[in-house]
């Protein structure tokens, strides 16, 4: 990153960790130069550019191609496009957001590419929303931003847009797809460099079962792990599949502590469960007012921007008025927008809000806070690489340095865009050999039952949630701990193991990243970001405004290995040599 921290001693990383899913042998395979694993906007602009540059490229998602977490991107993406808008502005901006945890190089890499990068996302074929009089783009603003630069598309359906454009040109491209796949772990030879991924194909096609893709160059782009909490807006995929298979792989993370809760979702009621309809910040952009039940605008007079602050501080100030009236939610009243505004600006959302029997054209919308996006994740390079070689990461299942301690609104479709195309630009530019005879891994780590899921995700909500302490974090950690012990003795002492199959597979890759996420919540002993302590309630430079990188130790089985870095920098991502796999 930008400036070089401490080293951190390698215990093996990069080597795996000799941890895989237990899962039958692959019954198929295919080879090609590149494998991405997603279809949202960061894996399909590195497939493109990839394909564009001569290299065979397969995409792999788990869904259908056009079903990653970038079609419910409701906001927009941020750049400065607007007139009078400069990237120095937008990077002043997103550190401030960041809670000083950002890397600021990575910070201005994303502005100051980012508005070319839009516009080449324009010439792909995604169309944002103009001007009538001008026929320029209409920018809106959203938490954190000072200017109007959040470009959107259809209203509030700038996601599903930004898809159809790029599922369209990877279709045109032809570059091979498998779609229903969920990705198990990655293939690596005797020196732990990448060779390729197995993955699990999910009903009727060309492929089906447990197969293998062999590449040297493998991108994840798997998108987030908000299904780790029991209400997310994250589709029932984001079950942390890529941020799992890295660490099983020996590749390390950062920043899993941040994790943002969207300060408006749509209430549907205490015991409401997974997928959740979001309330774009966009409507608080275009005027909307929290409000409580007497119709107080709370947030007046808590932040400068009121109902715009970065989302980390308006997430704190509903769940404090929230706490003080004894209320399950608030309110966000719009209805001084008419109905022909919310019909045009926000048909995606009137007609979610309508569905669940509410108006906004003529009442509030009860609002309470989410887990909506992972601020952290693999550790990356400004090229996208992992530490370990021939592993890239982008999208939400990286960690950048971008977002710091807290994204700032409409970034992550942009940080997506650019990382992408600086993945795609190393490996052209780059002669990747073929990688060694791939090593066999014998499965070691238990695999957690189906209904582990519901488990873990209470165990998150219950301790690891919007409000944290010492007391709920160790609660959680022990929790998580006796669900992996259990599985684990039954593996060592009786040779058993869950059924191998999507739901064991998810529920152990979310009980891998519920341990990390508690371990380094329960180490960061301060409030940052979207990280909220309530018994460390300020936050703390002088400790703590350094990272916290996560690994899974190479040489104790089960052990996390948490170390802070010395600064706010990263230390230099150096993909590492390491001893045999066969030693």
């Amino acid at each position: 990153m930008s400036t070089p921290g401490r080293g951190i001693p390698s215990d093996g990383a990069g080597a795996g960790t000799g941890i895989r899913l237990h899962a039958p042998a692959p019954g198929w395979s295919l080879d090609a130069d590149v494998v991405v694993v997603g279809s949202g906007v960061a894996g399909l602009t590195a497939a493109l550019r990839c394909a564009a540059g001569g290299r065979r490229t397969v995409v792999v998602t788990k869904a259908r191609l056009d079903d990653g977490s970038t079609r419910w991107a409701q906001g927009g993406i941020a750049a400065a496009l607007g007139e009078g808008d400069t990237p120095e502005q937008h990077l002043g901006d997103t550190l401030v957001a960041g809670a000083g945890l950002c890397d600021e190089a990575a910070v201005r890499l994303l502005v100051t590419e980012g508005p070319d990068a839009v516009r080449r996302l324009m010439a792909t074929g995604a169309v944002f929303d103009t001007s009538e009089e001008t026929g320029e783009i209409e920018l809106t603003r959203e938490g954190g931003h000072h200017r109007r630069r959040i470009a959107h598309a259809g209203g509030d359906a700038t996601g599903a847009e930004i898809s159809r454009a790029l599922v369209e040109a990877v279709q045109a491209a032809g570059i091979e797809t498998v779609e229903n796949a969920l990705v198990l772990d990655l293939l690596q030879d005797a020196q732990g460099r990448t060779a390729g991924v197995t993955l699990h194909v999910m009903g009727e096609g060309q492929h089906d079962g447990v197969g293998a893709v062999h590449a040297p160059a493998v991108i994840l782009a798997t998108g987030g792990m908000g299904q780790v909490f029991s209400a997310t807006t994250n589709p029932s995929v984001s079950t942390g599949d890529g941020v799992a298979l890295a660490l099983r792989a020996g590749a390390e993370v950062s920043d899993l502590e941040f994790v943002q809760f969207h300060p408006t979702v749509l209430f549907l009621g205490p015991e409401a469960e997974g997928q959740q309809p979001l309330v774009s910040e966009a409507v608080r952009g275009e005027g909307a007012y929290l409000v409580d039940a007497d119709g107080v605008r709370f947030m007046v007079g808590q932040h400068e921007l009121a109902e715009l602050a970065p989302r980390d501080i308006v997430a704190k100030g509903i769940m404090r008025r929230m706490q003080e009236q004894g209320a399950q939610h608030m309110f966000l009243d719009a209805r001084h927008f008419g109905a022909e505004m919310w019909e045009q600006r926000f048909p995606t959302i009137l007609a979610a809000c309508r569905a669940h029997g509410i108006d906004p054209v003529t009442e509030p919308i009860p609002v309470a806070p989410a887990a909506h996006y992972a601020s952290g994740g693999v550790r990356t390079d400004l090229q996208g690489r992992s530490t370990v070689r021939g592993l890239y990461a982008c999208g939400e299942v990286a960690c950048t340095g971008v977002h710091g301690a807290n994204r700032l609104a409409s970034n992550s479709l942009l940080e997506g865009l650019v990382f992408a195309e600086r993945i795609a630009e190393d490996i052209i530019t780059q002669r990747y050999d073929s990688a060694g005879p791939v090593v066999p891994v014998p499965a070691t780590g238990p695999l957690q039952p189906a209904t582990a899921r519901h488990e873990i995700q209470r165990i998150m909500t219950d301790g690891a949630g919007v409000l944290r302490s010492a007391a709920s974090l160790s609660t959680a950690a022990g929790a998580l701990e006796a669900l992996y012990a259990t599985a684990l003795n039954d593996l060592e002492a009786h040779g058993k193991t869950a059924e191998p199959g999507v739901d064991t597979w998810e529920a152990t890759n979310l009980l891998c990243v519920a341990r990390v996420l508690v371990a380094a919540a329960e180490r960061r002993v301060e409030t940052r970001g979207c990280h909220w302590r309530e018994d460390h309630p300020d936050r703390d430079d002088a400790d703590w405004r350094r990272h916290l990188v996560v690994r899974l130790s190479a040489t104790e089985k089960r052990a996390l290995v948490v170390i802070p870095t010395d600064s706010a920098d990263f230390p230099a991502v150096e993909p590492l040599n390491p001893p045999s796999l066969e030693q």
